[in-house]
């Protein structure tokens, strides 16, 4: 995806890939932040504060990486994550405190995925998965400047579909408002790990004609499909809006697109 060259975060213990052979993990803010902003679903995962609880909580959440000081940062430079929940939930409390002396923020780990295809071989063993994955790490605060947490809350709407925000009913009330908390997480290390490619199996497999002749070998190529909009019974619009549309059009071509490109180890 990005070069060595390019701007990165920093390799330390607990983001460094580990893995013997072909070197899966990246670095690069490009393609971490990409990953990030296309997943549409995060899942978050942050320590309890009950001693007697010994398991870290996870809950899946909606975010997105940008900068709300220079909007118009491309996904190469630093930027923070944003995650949208409710006032009263568990981590959006706790985002308000700081366990730490050292840190400003509660710490969070945050995983995206996106599977892009099956990979069958000769064997279970050598069974994978083409994968875009990242892990971030990074200490949250809860944004209390207005003009921040509704920006916020407009680029996650339309991360959900392009162009949702402006033909939705806006601005939100202030119950609205009240009710919505803002995270914003201060990423200080992350990685990805990606897999691509077709199955690599043992040449001793390879080798064995009987094997090779009753079993299948390859790639399944897998994304997200979007299907055709259905109207609520609520609905009084005639026709599904452009912005959703061409959003499925597109998000449906691109996946496919990837998933295909994988299997070349594109």
């Amino acid at each position: 995806m990005s070069n060595s060259d390019s701007p990165a975060y920093p390799k330390l213990a607990r983001n460094t890939v580990q893995r013997y052979g072909k070197p899966r993990g990246k670095y690069d803010y490009q393609t971490i932040h990409e990953i990030v902003n296309t997943t549409q679903v995060l899942h978050v995962s942050f320590p309890t504060p009950d001693p007697s609880d010994p398991f870290p909580a996870m809950i899946p959440m909606l975010g997105f990486m940008a900068s709300f000081s220079s909007p118009d940062m491309p996904t190469s430079s630093p930027l923070n994550l944003y995650l949208h929940g409710y006032i009263s939930s568990r981590l959006m409390r706790l985002g308000k405190t700081s366990p730490s002396d050292e840190e400003e923020g509660f710490p969070l780990t945050i995983a995206a995925t996106h599977l892009d295809g099956l990979v069958l071989a000769l064997t279970p063993n050598h069974h994978s998965y083409n994968y875009r994955s990242a892990i971030l790490h990074g200490y949250a605060t809860t944004v209390e400047d207005a003009d921040e947490k509704l920006w916020a809350m407009e680029k996650i709407t339309n991360g959900v579909v392009d162009e949702r925000w402006e033909n939705s009913r806006i601005p939100p009330t202030k119950t609205e408002m009240t009710s919505t908390q803002i995270l914003r997480v201060r990423v200080v290390d992350a990685s990805a790990k990606i897999r691509n490619g077709g199955p690599s199996d043992d040449r001793a497999d390879m080798k064995n004609d009987e094997l090779r002749a009753k079993t299948w070998i390859g790639v399944v190529p897998t994304w997200t499909a979007y299907g055709t909009p259905i109207e609520s019974p609520e609905n009084r619009v005639e026709k599904v809006p452009e912005h959703i549309a061409k959003f499925v059009k597109r998000e449906n071509e691109v996946g496919q697109k990837k998933a295909v490109l994988a299997v070349k180890g594109e």
